[in-house]
């Protein structure tokens, strides 16, 4: 844990949810956050609610599908703290539905905000961490891509491509550029709900997340276990869900 003193971390989609959960674990353990996303509004609660438990924390309006917004969100890291060694990039959206029902504005959503959020969120960071000879990508991933089920193939192709592409960039770094996917299970936020339309999927989708979920923070203490490793450790891909989860 003395390993994450002084570091200063980025993470996109930090008003709610597990980013939230990340922010507010990272600040109790001495860690400057930078927060990114799109509300706010809740955003600045999320920073007073970190400043009000001591910690120290700012934000930037961020939607990861616009690559000047994740490059203002590591200018105001850069801005405000000299640096920065880690982004979190957990930003994402899931549009569940059939493939046959075509719905290309939902897949247009999930890879620009998935896939290609992601890849911003990376460019935004590698020249950073390149002039500073340091640096660590987390990827927030999911399970939706290891186990394939109906009405999740899209959202889970483009996790997948995160997974093929972390791995991609992990061969080719030099060690001084660190990589880690987190895939989470069911987790007790409104994201599994709010992703689908279908009351009848709705319904299923509260079900699952009533009877399985874990809390946010395992996401958290997870991201605190890869980033506090000594520098000569990476930690490449976790899996967190619940006991229960099939």
């Amino acid at each position: 844990m003395q390993n994450l003193r002084e570091k200063i971390v980025a993470v996109t989609g930090a008003s709610a949810g597990i980013g939230k959960a990340i922010a507010i674990k990272l600040a109790e353990n001495g860690v400057k956050v930078v927060l990114g996303a799109r509300n706010t509004e809740l955003l600045e609660k999320v920073v007073e609610e970190i400043k009000s438990a001591g910690g120290e924390a700012v934000f930037a309006k961020t939607d990861v599908s616009n690559k000047a917004d994740l490059v203002q969100l590591v200018n105001v890291a850069i801005t405000h703290y000299g640096k920065l060694d880690v982004i979190v990039n957990n930003a994402g959206v899931a549009r569940l539905s059939r493939i046959d029902e075509l719905d290309t504005d939902g897949w247009d959503e999930m890879i620009d905000s998935n896939l290609k959020g992601v890849l911003y969120g990376m460019a935004a960071a590698i020249p950073v961490f390149k002039k500073q000879a340091s640096g660590h990508i987390v990827n927030i991933i999911s399970t939706s891509g290891i186990k394939i089920v109906p009405t999740q193939g899209v959202y889970a192709g483009t996790k997948n491509a995160v997974r093929t592409i972390a791995e991609a960039f992990r061969q080719e770094s030099d060690g001084s550029i660190r990589i880690t996917g987190i895939s989470p299970g069911y987790i007790k936020t409104d994201f599994a709900v709010k992703s689908v339309n279908r009351e009848d999927m709705k319904a299923a989708a509260s079900k699952a997340v009533e009877e399985l979920a874990i809390s946010p923070e395992s996401i958290a203490n997870a991201v605190i276990y890869a980033i506090s490793q000594p520098k000569d450790v990476e930690v490449g891909d976790i899996v967190i869900r619940p006991s229960k989860q099939n």
